[in-house]
């Protein structure tokens, strides 16, 4: 296979996926077959689409994915795409990312953009009702799909752009470098039913009850938590949140990094919490996101 992995320089546990722009060069032809519009309104284009990019990697790159993405000592991997040129833009970086999500999985409904991915911008001004485009706020450690009834199994994050910017760097944290994992996983709070709601840019017309913490197959604690959307029923699980929040931002585990323009970060989405650095203030301050999530195929 032409593609490299290796260990990223801030942990053992990030896979760094490099794919080289000779290799890119060979999905401009096959790419160009599928518009954007098909892919929206096509859900089998999306197949083949991915298909053309796991053939180009010699079928090995969807193996490698599934593979970290369902190892609990991995679990998450940055692809790095060799772009440094306009022959790659950002319909080739959608197309790119629907190939990878396609090669793992089927993707949610995203209602935010009724498709099945959403790009959404972060700007020096902002009158939204979400902390996701609050540049000079921090976005706290969280998982996605808390407040959806569908399973969120993975989780895609591309940079598609950005002008003018400084700080803003990506925070992870693995669920079990978390200091305070067997404290608050075991206490009884966690465990019971939450309320989950969202602000109204997310379209979902409904709440959904969940534990933060809930055990896998394996006994292994998994977690659904975003700070927002909890609506606690009494003090007690008011006060539980506020020190799960603490705890969380407190660790001194976070993995905290750049990520360049065109990357991606695929996570698996139960044992791997994701967040934001503040930006640095500029008036010109502009990054375009990507994100797709979504459930195995094996489930």
């Amino acid at each position: 296979m032409s593609f490299s992995i290796s260990d990223h320089k801030n942990s053992k546990r990030v896979r760094v996926i490099k794919l080289q722009e000779s290799d890119l060069d060979k999905l401009i032809f096959p790419f160009k077959k599928h518009s954007i519009t098909s892919l929206e309104y096509k859900p089998f284009s999306r197949f083949s689409l991915a298909k053309s990019l796991d053939e180009v990697f010699e079928n090995k790159l969807s193996e490698t994915l599934i593979e970290i993405l369902n190892n609990r000592e991995t679990g998450v991997t940055i692809i790095e795409p060799e772009i440094n040129n306009k022959k790659f833009d950002r319909e080739f970086l959608v197309k790119l990312s629907t190939g990878l999500a396609y090669l793992v999985g089927n993707p949610n409904f995203d209602s935010m953009t009724n498709q099945y991915y959403a790009r959404f911008t972060v700007k020096h001004e902002d009158n939204s009702d979400s902390y996701l485009r609050k540049a000079y706020t921090n976005l706290d450690l969280h998982t996605d799909g808390t407040f959806v009834k569908e399973k969120t199994d993975w989780l895609i994050m591309t940079k598609m752009e950005e002008q003018n910017v400084s700080g803003g760097e990506s925070v992870i944290l693995h669920l079990d470098d978390w200091e305070h994992l067997d404290e608050m996983s075991k206490n009884p709070v966690g465990q019971q039913n939450f309320t989950w709601g969202s602000p109204k840019s997310k379209n979902i017309g409904y709440k959904v009850e969940h534990p933060v913490f809930i055990n896998d197959s394996k006994g292994m604690p998994t977690i659904s938590y975003i700070d927002q959307f909890p609506e606690p029923k009494n003090m007690e699980q008011g006060l539980y949140l506020q020190k799960l929040s603490d705890c969380l931002e407190e660790s001194k585990n976070k993995i905290i990094f750049p990520l360049s323009v065109g990357s991606t970060i695929f996570s698996n989405n139960y044992f791997w919490l994701h967040g934001r650095k503040p930006f640095n203030e500029h008036t010109g301050l502009s990054r375009e996101l990507l994100r797709i999530r979504g459930t195995f195929f094996s489930n």
